[in-house]
C-alpha cells in the first residue's frame, strides 16, 4: 500500500513539475533576438523626433527603404505603400505603422522627410519616415539583406524590398521587386494584425 502510495505521490509531482516547465516556456520563446527592436541606433522622423526602433512595437510594420530625390524605383515603392496603405482595412489601420526608412541620410532630413510626406499626402499618422547616420542605415539594410550603394552624389544603386514585421519586430515576409504583389502584403498585414489581437 506504501509503495502505491509512493508511486502515485511521484506521478502526481511529475505532472505538477511538466505543467509548471511548460508555463515557463512562452515566455522564453517571446524573448526573440531576432527582432528588430534590439537595435540601439537612433532614427529621427518626420517631425524631428529621435527615437528607437524599439518604440514602434505593438504594430504591425511595413517597411521599404527609398530615398526621396530618387527617380526611377522610389517612386514605383512609393505608390505602392500608399496601395496598401488604402487596401488596409480601416478597422485594422490603427494597428499598422507603415515606415519609409531614408538610404540617404545626408539628403533626407527630417524637414525634408516632412515636405515629401505632404506632397505625396502621406501625412497620417501611420506613416513614419526614418532617416539616421550611415552606420545606422547600413545596419538596418544588412537585417533586411537590403543592399544598396552610392553611384553619384545624388543617386543610389539599391535592392526594392518591402518588408513586414510583426508586432514584436520579428520578420514575417518580404517582398521584393518592382512588381510586389500588392494583395499578398495586405493579406499577411491582415493575418498579423488578426494574430496579435
Amino acid at each position: 500500500m506504501k509503495k502505491y502510495l509512493l508511486l502515485i505521490f511521484s506521478v502526481a509531482l511529475l505532472i505538477i513539475t511538466s505543467c509548471t516547465e511548460n508555463k515557463q516556456q512562452p515566455v522564453e520563446q517571446n524573448m526573440s533576438g531576432n527582432s528588430i527592436f534590439n537595435l540601439s541606433t537612433v532614427w529621427h522622423n518626420q517631425n524631428g523626433d529621435s527615437l528607437q526602433f524599439k518604440n514602434l512595437q505593438g504594430k504591425t510594420l511595413v517597411v521599404v527603404m527609398i530615398y526621396t530625390s530618387c527617380k526611377s524605383a522610389c517612386p514605383i515603392l512609393v505608390a505602392k505603400m500608399k496601395t496598401i496603405e488604402s487596401k488596409i482595412s480601416r478597422k485594422d489601420i490603427e494597428k499598422v505603422s507603415l515606415v519609409l526608412v531614408s538610404i540617404d541620410p545626408e539628403t533626407d532630413t527630417p524637414e525634408h522627410l516632412k515636405e515629401f510626406a505632404k506632397t505625396n499626402k502621406m501625412e497620417e499618422p501611420q506613416w513614419i519616415f526614418l532617416s539616421s547616420n550611415e552606420e545606422a542605415t547600413q545596419e538596418f539594410a544588412n537585417v533586411l539583406s537590403m543592399k544598396y550603394k552610392k553611384i553619384s552624389p545624388i543617386d543610389f544603386s539599391h535592392s526594392n524590398i518591402i518588408t513586414i514585421f510583426n508586432p514584436k519586430g520579428v520578420m514575417v515576409s518580404q517582398e521584393e521587386g518592382l512588381e510586389i504583389n500588392v494583395d499578398n502584403v495586405v493579406n499577411t498585414v491582415s493575418k498579423t494584425v488578426k494574430e496579435f489581437k
